[in-house]
């Protein structure tokens, strides 16, 4: 059985509710003299539900994105005028690709917001936004879709969540031992070599969506999705490289992409990765999985701001069509309903999360190292 992070190894300081083992079973059963059954547990999340709709915490923010959208726009607009105006100042520009990478990153949060239907009710405006980012990010919207609902219908689930199917990266002690090749040596060390090799994250996203394409798999838009991605590529290239030339041009993209890779790599290692995982056979109910599975980060304005929300990572997982900027009432209500169903509820600080992250990663490679020794 593969290796997963008990429940009991993470600090029962941030836990809500009855702290529960997997190393005897995977269910994740909390103590009961009687079992739960999966209508019981069904109806849970329902209770939730309900008490989530009655808040209001469901209904379209059309005011907070009628912000949000021009505002991320005015940062595309504001990058490509300090390009155009400052091409002559280098140092001016590797700020400017630093600022890009975070432009980017927004504009990735707007991408899966819109995803997820947070935006508008209409399916047709919601793609519209998605291609819109997928235009000036080089992103295919179809295979992210693909990826990302996959994570979110089996987050950590083995041979399904593909956020837990890393070439460079082992989440299970199976995983560590089967590596072959720079995969055994990145992960031998990848505690140390994690955040490093997030440096990566940014192409690997531009050209899996490419294979995709090549691929031709499921793509909702087949002849928009292509001319959109290689038209904002072409467009992103040409501009670099007409207002920086060829050397100050790449070291450009150099500095935006690793950058990028970096920030989006550290809003989405927290969500999940040292938390428990699931072997692929093991049935979880919604409700369970979708909170056991997932770490919040704490909020406050500069935290949500850098995560676009996704700090609230359990509220997310639960109701995907929320708008993001409701997620942070509706914590109120999930943490206080899984206090009263004694669901563990897992949420650290920036650092902790951090720790424990890097700490998981350390001792899954453990077998490694031991071996080399």
């Amino acid at each position: 059985m593969s290796k997963t992070l008990e429940i009991d190894t993470i600090s029962t300081e941030n836990l809500v509710g009855t702290p529960v083992g997997v190393a005897s079973s995977p269910s994740f059963e909390a103590d009961s003299a009687e079992p739960i059954t999966k209508p019981e547990r069904d109806r849970e999340f329902l209770e939730l539900k309900d008490r989530i709709e009655a808040a209001g915490l469901m209904d379209r923010q059309y005011l907070y994105y009628a912000w949000k959208i021009p505002s991320v726009a005015g940062m595309v607009a504001a990058s490509v005028a300090v390009l155009v105006l400052f091409n002559d100042m280098l140092w001016v520009q590797m700020l400017n690709a630093t600022f890009l990478a975070l432009v980017f990153t927004n504009l990735g949060f707007m991408g899966h917001d819109s995803g997820h239907r947070q935006i508008f009710n209409s399916v047709k405006y919601n793609d519209r936004v998605l291609l819109a980012v997928g235009f000036l990010t080089g992103m295919t919207p179809s295979w992210w879709q693909d990826k990302h609902n996959t994570h979110h219908r089996a987050p950590n689930q083995l041979d399904i969540d593909g956020d837990i199917e890393v070439s460079l990266f082992a989440f299970t002690e199976e995983q560590a031992l089967a590596m072959r090749g720079i995969g055994r040596l990145t992960v031998r060390y990848q505690a140390f070599l994690f955040y490093p090799l997030l440096v990566l994250t940014a192409l690997s996203l531009l050209f899996g969506g490419i294979a995709y394409q090549i691929r031709k798999e499921r793509m909702r838009y087949p002849i928009m999705e292509p001319v959109l991605v290689v038209a904002g590529l072409a467009t992103y290239l040409v501009l670099i490289f007409a207002f920086l030339g060829p050397w100050h041009g790449a070291l450009f993209i150099a500095v935006h992409r690793a950058l990028g890779g970096v920030y989006m790599g550290s809003v989405f290692a927290p969500n999940h990765k040292g938390m428990p995982i699931l072997e692929k056979e093991e049935e979880m109910d919604y409700l369970h999985q979708q909170v056991l599975t997932a770490r919040n980060v704490d909020g406050n304005p500069l935290a949500d701001f850098w995560y676009g929300g996704l700090n609230y990572q359990i509220e997310h997982h639960l109701f995907p069509s929320m708008p993001r900027n409701n997620l942070k009432k509706a914590q109120v209500i999930v943490r206080s309903f899984c206090e009263e169903k004694g669901i563990p509820y897992h949420q650290a600080g920036f650092w902790q999360s951090n720790k424990e992250i890097l700490g998981f990663l350390h001792e899954v490679s453990r077998p490694l190292r031991q071996k080399q020794a």
